[in-house]
């Protein structure tokens, strides 16, 4: 009942995924494990070191070129690269994905509520189906919808379809994402830091 003044006035409900729903950092800390045990076996290089050291340099400087960084440390081939990207896109993480505490209240009032959630997902479509996969949904994945923005175009491109598509007005729509976005099209937005 906490989130009655957001769900009453509204029809629908979309949210991004990648630290809306789910700390993104989770699924990337699980993949470097996963590709630090791969590399000990095939190099003999202790995996606890090379996670040490990706997982540092994520905390400082985000995931962009790790892979480049994590090879120049530990002098890897690059044509483990591949083996990074797979893992990237399909890994099998030892640990469900955890949602964050306040989004799932949110998510079962809505859908105690009856009202539709959409899931409007930037990103590579595999990799993002794979972490949704990957997700501790406590029973609330059969009342998902979920379209990729890049099989549709931009993000407010693929918004505007969800709402023509389910027939829906744009001010009776609530977008939860990461930050505080300026609408001019008269749909409401909630920064997922304000639940």
């Amino acid at each position: 009942m906490k989130y009655q003044a957001h769900i009453n006035p509204r029809q629908a409900f979309v949210f991004g995924l990648d630290d809306v729903l789910y700390p993104v950092k989770d699924y990337q800390l699980q993949v470097y494990y996963l590709f630090a045990q791969f590399i000990e076996y095939g190099e003999q290089i202790d995996a606890q070191e090379i996670v040490q050291f990706m997982n540092d340099t994520y905390l400082k400087d985000g995931a962009a070129d790790i892979f480049n960084k994590t090879a120049v440390k530990f002098n890897l081939p690059q044509k483990y690269i591949i083996n990074f990207d797979l893992l990237q896109q399909n890994a099998k993480l030892p640990l469900k994905l955890l949602l964050f505490a306040p989004v799932l209240d949110f998510l079962k009032e809505i859908h105690a509520a009856g009202k539709p959630i959409f899931l409007l997902v930037d990103g590579d479509p595999v990799q993002q189906l794979n972490k949704i996969r990957q997700m501790e949904w406590n029973g609330l994945e059969q009342s998902l919808i979920v379209y990729f923005s890049a099989e549709t175009g931009t993000f407010e491109q693929t918004l505007d379809m969800i709402i023509l598509k389910h027939d829906l007005k744009k001010k009776e729509v609530l977008v939860i994402g990461k930050s505080l976005c300026v609408s001019e099209d008269k749909i409401e937005f909630l920064a997922v830091d304000q639940l």
